[in-house]
């Protein structure tokens, strides 16, 4: 090799040991790319810590609570919509993003929801993945009158009693329902109801009227045995699930008014009578006990106009199965059970010795009280 090739390539070969710029060039950029990823990941690290603490933050509710309507068919994003304008969201398309993610878009059932409480998005999401939640339970005791019971459903949070008292009178639903001309009464079967918000007060009608027909159905045979019509069957129960709360007693008070209804003899029932008035202070007077009411028991004989109450499977099966008693009489103890008597000298003395003095013509009217 030549002098002068030896020293070419000894040049060139420090050119490549020594480019100092390049080298600086370079680190600078790892430098630069480095902090942009730092400065992305801390991005994406806030971002993902805020839209954790949103979606697990409860929101405070109103003390009425809200009602959420999933239509059926609605997108997720519509509902998450609607939930922001209820004032359950502070920002929808997270709760969006994370249910496309985990698949729980596509789990939500449609219905009515009702968020009493402070929830968080995500206690939300939940609450709509579950058909039961959007059920909603009523329970209507025994012996509550039509009118206490559009007072429990609107309490209940199922519309304004005056809408439930105004489909009780409607014509036309009760003719659909083959009920009598004295309504509904009677014929609201106590239960426990799972309902939606939505449910239109005459479809609560009906669904109790369903219910007591089923029943009804499975009573038919030992109440044709007894001689008794359904309607018949209706009334008397309602007496009974009035006069007394005690199972041990109803068959035996249906057993006093059979006895009293095959000899003629007037029920002289308090509770009718309570029902037939306009207005009751609290105790029966004798004005209230001589009211022309067809209500009026002590008035007239044989069983009132119509049901004075929504009596239980219990007391129907009572009406139409009394317990075989000589008794035609029976006063209260005070202590909610009742004395029974056969003949009227007996049940004088059961008068005096548990309830305030009366003279021998208050006591005769004193059945069941």
């Amino acid at each position: 090799m030549s002098s002068e090739e030896a020293g070419a390539a000894g040049c060139e070969r420090g050119n490549r040991v020594r480019d100092p710029g390049a080298s600086g060039r370079i680190g600078s950029w790892l430098a630069l790319l480095l902090l942009a990823l730092l400065l992305v990941l801390g991005g994406l690290g806030s971002a993902a810590w805020y839209a954790w603490s949103d979606l697990n933050t409860p929101i405070a509710q109103p003390t009425a609570g809200v009602i959420v309507s999933v239509p059926t068919g609605a997108s997720f994003r519509s509902i998450a919509d609607q939930l922001c304008r209820a004032g359950l969201l502070r920002h929808p398309r997270i709760l969006s993003a994370w249910a496309r993610y985990y698949g729980l878009d596509r789990r939500v059932h449609s219905g009515d929801y009702r968020i009493e409480t402070a929830v968080s998005p995500l206690q939300i999401l939940d609450i709509l993945q579950s058909p039961s939640r959007a059920l909603h339970r009523v329970t209507i005791p025994e012996g509550l009158n039509a009118r206490q019971v559009a007072v429990l459903l609107e309490r209940a949070g199922f519309g304004g009693r005056d809408l439930f008292r105004c489909a009780m009178r409607d014509a036309g639903l009760l003719r659909e329902l083959g009920l009598p001309a004295t309504g509904v009464e009677g014929y609201l079967f106590p239960d426990t109801y799972a309902l939606t918000w939505a449910t239109e007060p005459d479809a609560i009608l009906k669904m109790m009227v369903a219910r007591f027909r089923e029943h009804s159905q499975a009573l038919a045979e030992r109440r044709v045995a007894a001689g008794l019509t359904e309607q018949e069957m209706v009334i008397l129960a309602s007496v009974i699930e009035k006069e007394t709360g005690r199972v041990d007693e109803r068959a035996l008070i249906s057993g006093v008014f059979h006895n009293r209804l095959r000899l003629g003899m007037p029920l002289q029932s308090d509770p009718t009578v309570i029902y037939g008035l306009d207005r009751f202070r609290g105790r029966l007077s004798h004005r209230d006990l001589i009211n022309p009411s067809r209500y009026n028991t002590y008035l007239h004989a044989g069983l009132p106009l119509g049901p004075i109450a929504n009596p239980g499977l219990a007391a129907l099966e009572a009406a139409i199965t009394p317990a075989p008693t000589g008794a035609l009489y029976f006063v209260s103890r005070n202590d909610g059970s009742h004395e029974f008597s056969e003949t009227l000298s007996d049940h004088n003395r059961a008068v005096r010795r548990y309830q305030r003095p009366h003279t021998a013509s208050e006591a005769e009217t004193d059945v069941a009280r």
